[in-house]
Order: C-alpha cells, then sequence, then structure tokens
C-alpha cells in the first residue's frame, strides 16, 4: 500500500483486480476544498488510458512488478524466446503480449520486460533502435534532405517513412515509440 502522496511515473497501482501504470499525476491544492491528485492511468495489459482523481493522502493498493532486461533469442512460432542475462532461464512471450515492439525485435537485442506474479505483462524497447534498410526505392538526382518522404522495409520486416535520398543497405535510427525516422547512423 502506498499513499496518492508517493505517486510516481512508471508507478503501477491495482485498481479493482486491474492493473494501472501512473503516466502523469498532478497534486491540486485549490483554494477552497480539500486537495487531491489528479491521475492519468494507462492499462498494463490492454493499454487504454484514463483520467482518475483521488483525494490527497488516500491509501492505494501497488503491485509488485518486477522489470528486467533480457535478451531477445529466436521466434519459436508465435512465442517470442527471451533469456534472462543473469540467471540463463529462457521465457516464451506470446506475439500479443510483444506487441508492436516485434517490428523493432532483433535477435540478441536487450529489452525490458516487466512481470507481475510470472505473467509477463509487457515487453518495452529503448527509446529507440538502429535497423539496416533491406529495400527502398532508389533516390532520383535532385533529392534533398528537406523533400519529401517515401517507404522503406526494415531488416526487422517493419516499414517506415524515411528521405528521398536514403538508399538500400542504409543504417538508420528508428523511434520504437511511434515508428518514426530520427537520423542516419554511419
Amino acid at each position: 500500500m502506498a499513499s496518492t502522496n508517493d505517486l510516481k511515473n512508471g508507478m503501477v497501482l491495482n485498481i479493482e483486480g486491474q492493473l494501472w501504470s501512473v503516466v502523469e499525476f498532478q497534486h491540486v491544492k485549490p483554494g477552497k476544498g480539500p486537495a487531491f491528485v489528479r491521475t492519468k492511468l494507462k492499462n498494463v495489459l490492454s493499454g487504454k488510458v484514463v483520467d482518475k482523481t483521488f483525494n490527497a493522502g488516500v491509501k492505494v493498493e501497488t503491485a509488485n512488478v518486477d522489470r528486467r532486461d533480457m535478451q531477445y533469442l529466436y521466434k519459436d512460432g508465435s512465442d517470442f524466446v527471451f533469456m534472462d542475462g543473469d540467471t540463463y532461464d529462457q521465457i516464451h512471450i506470446p506475439e500479443a503480449t510483444v506487441g508492436d515492439a516485434a517490428n523493432y525485435l532483433l535477435e540478441n537485442q536487450v529489452a525490458q520486460v516487466a512481470t507481475h506474479d510470472g505473467t509477463v505483462l509487457y515487453v518495452e524497447l529503448p527509446a529507440s533502435v538502429v535497423l539496416e534498410i533491406t529495400y527502398t526505392e532508389p533516390g532520383l538526382q535532385g533529392d534533398r534532405s528537406t523533400g519529401g518522404t517515401k517507404p522503406a522495409t526494415l531488416e526487422t520486416g517493419a516499414t517506415i517513412n524515411v528521405p528521398l535520398f536514403l538508399e538500400q543497405g542504409t543504417k538508420v535510427k528508428v523511434d520504437t515509440r511511434d515508428g518514426s525516422y530520427l537520423g542516419r547512423v554511419s
């Protein structure tokens, strides 16, 4: 149990049997009436975001979530196999749990795996990853970096939009949260 005064971003709460992650919170002390805490909570399993207000000082139940860095080994059917670097234990994570992270996941890459009571909740990648472009239309003479964009297929199979001047075999930095192009890597 924790008080609403102890809330932090990323903290996981157990509200009515469901796990909710604190996205943001604001402690409000109006001139008239009692203080309260306004929060934005994200359901850990479904990804649904809701706004919830708590009275200040109210007890909320926290969930014990274990976040570990694990190495992605390979895909086995529809499961992704990860290995704990400390214990060398391997776990199979279903494709639905990995979600969009699968678009930017390469073998031997390290990702953060969050578990609660032995159940995998989600897989979190670093904010950006470096991937190679395996296919894109050739650029034309006169293409500039300030011009438009074209689709490019990455080595993971995901497709992103890149500037016109980029060619096949170029390594690019990609934002794993929204799949946007961040720049070239030499």
